[in-house]
């Protein structure tokens, strides 16, 4: 009998429970791929990141740490910023990498970004040696967040057993969290085409200025909103509508047109060398603190969010 293939990527999640479960989970991983000669990343959030850093010694000098509270506070960011980024350092070995990208502080607005970015992991990364050990606060997150882990995970360990998940649907997981956007606050609307694209992009930049936006962030946004209502002439059906309001410390600007995102990865992707196309959306991920985007036949709507402080 042929023995099944073995594939390259490995995508567990780890449920732990307090400190120890923790480090029991993580720790060895680190280890055993600096043994076999792998480059090691640990991208958690702080106080994670400091326990582990105290807990490997001597070792931590070997290993990439990044806090994912500020290399992926957009999800969207994620896959090409910090778990690519690592990866494509180290073309010619096989990479590990501890990412954890949902805590108890994500919001209910990170939070559908988060499981379509732990879904996306999969093809994002199909047929490369790498494995992503995602560790999961049981004790913290809700049954829907350890329900979707297990979707989006084709093995979970828990209690230090490690078994196949049977729910690993992670198509699903993308398709349930492409879903219609919570309703806006009220706000301006502009419509545009083709002419009337710089002065869309003054009524957008207009708007933000009046909610308090500066400086950098201000410039952030104008570059988006440029990028997006491009976009929407260029890919959309040749027009869309912008918005932009507040929400909680964010301004937030909604691009809306008649196009329809085929490619869950879009803009998740690092360029490849001499790309010359095709890195707006990308760009967009790096500049913004969230993107949710719902995508169909009907049409596109993505939604961004900036820090106004």
């Amino acid at each position: 009998m042929t023995a099944p293939a073995i594939e390259p990527f490995e995508h567990p999640a780890l449920f732990y429970r307090g400190e120890d479960e923790y480090l029991d989970g993580t720790v060895p991983f680190v280890r055993d791929g600096l043994k076999a000669g792998e480059p090691v990343a640990i991208a958690v959030p702080g106080p994670n990141l400091a326990l582990l850093r105290t807990a490997l010694g001597d070792d931590a000098a070997a290993v990439r740490f990044l806090d994912m509270t500020e290399a992926g506070r957009n999800p969207a960011r994620i896959i090409p910023k910090v778990l690519r980024a690592f990866a494509d350092a180290h073309p010619r070995t096989r990479v590990r990498i501890i990412g954890e990208p949902i805590w108890a502080g994500r919001t209910s607005d990170e939070y559908p970004a988060c499981a379509q970015h732990e879904a996306l992991i999969n093809p994002a990364f199909q047929g490369r040696e790498a494995t992503i050990l995602c560790p999961y606060d049981a004790d913290r997150l809700g049954e829907r967040v350890l329900s979707d882990a297990r979707a989006t995970h084709p093995v979970v360990i828990s209690e230090g057993e490690e078994r196949r998940s049977p729910a690993y649907a992670p198509d699903q997981v993308i398709a349930t969290y492409n879903q219609a956007l919570p309703p806006a606050a009220e706000a301006e609307e502009m419509v545009f085409a083709a002419g009337t694209l710089p002065v869309a992009r003054h009524f957008a930049v207009e708007q933000a200025v009046r909610l308090g936006l500066s400086g950098i962030r201000l410039d952030d946004l104008t570059l988006v909103v440029a990028e997006l209502t491009t976009n929407s002439v260029v890919h959309g059906g040749g027009t869309g509508s912008v918005r932009v309001w507040t929400d909680e410390g964010h301004v937030v600007c909604e691009v809306r047109d008649r196009g329809h995102l085929r490619d869950p990865l879009a803009g998740r992707r690092p360029p490849t060398p001499g790309q010359l196309g095709g890195r707006g959306l990308l760009m967009v991920h790096y500049l913004t603190d969230l993107v949710r985007i719902h995508t169909g036949p009907d049409g596109t709507t993505i939604r961004c969010w900036i820090s106004n402080r």
